[in-house]
C-alpha cells in the first residue's frame, strides 16, 4: 500500500532476510564480506565493522558521521573506525524503500562490485522486503536550500512531485557536457539510473579491478560498451541518491546539481540537516531520537 507522494511507502520497510554480498573495495583493494540483516523500526541504516571490537564498530549512515567526500562518500565514528564508499549501497537501499537495515562487512569499505548500484539492488529485491509496524517517515522540504563552489551548485526545492536534474561538463575530455531530468520514479530510476557504473582516469585503483569506466585522455576504455549513451550524468544522478539518503530519511525534494560531486551534496545535506535549520519538517514528526542500532546490536556500549 502506498502514498501518491512520490510513491513513498505508507509504513516503513526492511529486509525480508538477510543476505550476503563480497566483493573488492576500490580505494583500499581489500576483499570484503558484506552481510545486511532487516533492522528494527526507526534506526534507519546501520553499518558495523565486525573485525574491530564490538564497542567500536557501530557507524550511523547519517550525513554528520561523514569523514571524507574527496572520491566517494565515507562515514565514520568517534572511535575512529570507518566505512567507505556506502554510496552505492544507500542508493540501492532507497531505491528498493528500504528504511531500516544493519550492514555487516568485515573490512573498511564496501566492495565497488561493478561499479553501480545494480548488483546490490538485485540482491535486495531477490531477498524481498517487509511491511513494519511504524509509519514511514520523509523529510519535506519548506524551503529552497543552495550551495555552490564557483559556478557548481547542488540545490533542493519543495516539490510534491520530485525531480531530479544533473548535468556534468568535463571540457576536453570525450565526457564533455552531458544533462538528464527524470521524475522520482522508482522502477524508473532502477531501470535508468541504477546500472550506471562510476568513471575515472586509467591511474585510479577502481580502473584495474574493473568496477569503473576509464577516461583515458581522448579515449573511454570500456571493453563491453556503455550501457548508456549518458552513463556518466546517469552516474551522478545515482550518487546524489546514495549521497541524500545520508540525512537518515527519505528526502521529498526536488534535487538539482550543476557539476555536483560527493563534497558538494553533503554540505548540502550539513546546510539542510543542521540543528539551526528550520527548512524542513519530518512527517509524521518524532518526539524521540533514532535508536542508535539495529537488534542484532541492540546490547552493544556504543556511543556514535
Amino acid at each position: 500500500m502506498v502514498s501518491t507522494m512520490e510513491g513513498e511507502a505508507i509504513a516503513q520497510r526492511t529486509l525480508a532476510a538477510e543476505f550476503r554480498i563480497f566483493g573488492i573495495g576500490a580505494h583500499t583493494g581489500q576483499p570484503v564480506c558484506v552481510t545486511v540483516y532487516p533492522g528494527e523500526p526507526d534506526t534507519g541504516i546501520c553499518f558495523l565493522r565486525s573485525d574491530q571490537p564490538p564497542s567500536r564498530g557501530l557507524i550511523l549512515a547519517r550525513w554528520s558521521n561523514v569523514v571524507s567526500a574527496q572520491y566517494s562518500a565515507d562515514i565514520g565514528n568517534h572511535a575512529g573506525v570507518g566505512v567507505r564508499m556506502v554510496e552505492h549501497l544507500l542508493a540501492a537501499l532507497r531505491l528498493a524503500g528500504v528504511d531500516n537495515a544493519l550492514v555487516v562487512l568485515n573490512g573498511p569499505e564496501v566492495p565497488a562490485l561493478d561499479g553501480s548500484a545494480a548488483q546490490f539492488l538485485a540482491q535486495i529485491e531477490r531477498t524481498g522486503t517487509a511491511e513494519q509496524d511504524a509509519p514511514a517517515r520523509t523529510i519535506v522540504l519548506l524551503r529552497p536550500v543552495e550551495v555552490r563552489e564557483g559556478d557548481r551548485y547542488v540545490r533542493l526545492t519543495p516539490s510534491l512531485n520530485p525531480r531530479l536534474t544533473v548535468t556534468i561538463d568535463y571540457p576536453g575530455t570525450p565526457l564533455g557536457m552531458q544533462s538528464i531530468a527524470t521524475a522520482w520514479d522508482r522502477d524508473l530510476l532502477k531501470r535508468e539510473i541504477a546500472p550506471a557504473r562510476t568513471f575515472g582516469p586509467a591511474a585510479d585503483h577502481a580502473a584495474e579491478l574493473g568496477s569503473t569506466v576509464v577516461v583515458d585522455g581522448e579515449h573511454i576504455r570500456d571493453p563491453d560498451g556503455l550501457r548508456f549513451p549518458d552513463e556518466f550524468v546517469r552516474h551522478k544522478v545515482l550518487d546524489a541518491i546514495g549521497d541524500l539518503y545520508l540525512a537518515g530519511w527519505p528526502i521529498r525534494a526536488n534535487y538539482d546539481g550543476f557539476k555536483p560531486g560527493h563534497a558538494l551534496n553533503l554540505r548540502l545535506l550539513s546546510k539542510l540537516m543542521g540543528q539551526q535549520s528550520d527548512d524542513w519538517v519530518l512527517v509524521p514528526s518524532r518526539n524521540v531520537k533514532r535508536s542508535p542500532c539495529g537488534p542484532r546490536t541492540a546490547l552493544l556500549p556504543v556511543s556514535v
